[in-house]
């Protein structure tokens, strides 16, 4: 089990009953002894960036639900560097957050690639302590995040594709029910 930190992603454990996190993948862009902060990556949202944001109308991308945690907040992970600037790198070539008037521009732009920028309303957040306590009651299974994952084409294949990341007997979870007891 890799310790949680930035860059890592947090698998729901196949038997975790929490509506939140049901079979989620948080990838973490901060853990400190404060707390930890990450995004939901596999629960897409009931609405299109255009119609959370006016001046974007006509651009009909996805919004992810990053998490339970203010959910009045847009929150963006990308892979341009250069184009939007003060983001933070949190694993090799896959930024946080940065300049959200650069990002408007960028997605008017003819060149732009929408399979470079996710964005989630909301995040998930930790306070101190409380990732590890969740660790030790094995909630989370851990493996390090990898660009193809975060930025996968089908988020309904995340949760699976993580565990397969995990490989051997993680593998097996994938096909787990929800709740044994309806077995």
């Amino acid at each position: 089990m890799i310790e949680p930190g930035p860059g890592i992603l947090l698998i729901a454990d196949p038997f975790l009953k929490d509506p939140n996190f049901l079979r989620t993948v948080v990838f973490l862009c901060e853990h400190k002894d404060e707390g930890s902060f990450g995004f939901v990556l596999n629960r897409q949202f009931e609405n299109t960036l255009d119609e959370l944001i006016p001046e974007l109308e006509g651009h009909q991308l996805p919004v992810y639900y990053g998490g339970p945690v203010q959910q009045n907040s847009i929150h963006f992970l990308h892979q341009y560097p250069e184009e939007i600037p003060g983001g933070q790198e949190v694993i090799s070539g896959v930024y946080w957050g940065g300049d959200f008037d650069a990002v408007v521009d960028l997605i008017k732009d003819p060149g732009f690639d929408p399979s470079k920028i996710r964005f989630y309303i909301g995040y998930s957040g930790w306070s101190e302590g409380q990732l590890l306590t969740e660790m030790n009651e094995k909630t989370w299974l851990t493996v390090k995040a990898s660009r193809r994952l975060v930025f996968h084409k089908d988020h309904n294949e995340i949760w699976k594709d993580s565990l397969r990341h995990l490989g051997g007997e993680y593998e097996m979870m994938i096909n787990f029910p929800i709740d044994p007891q309806l077995n």
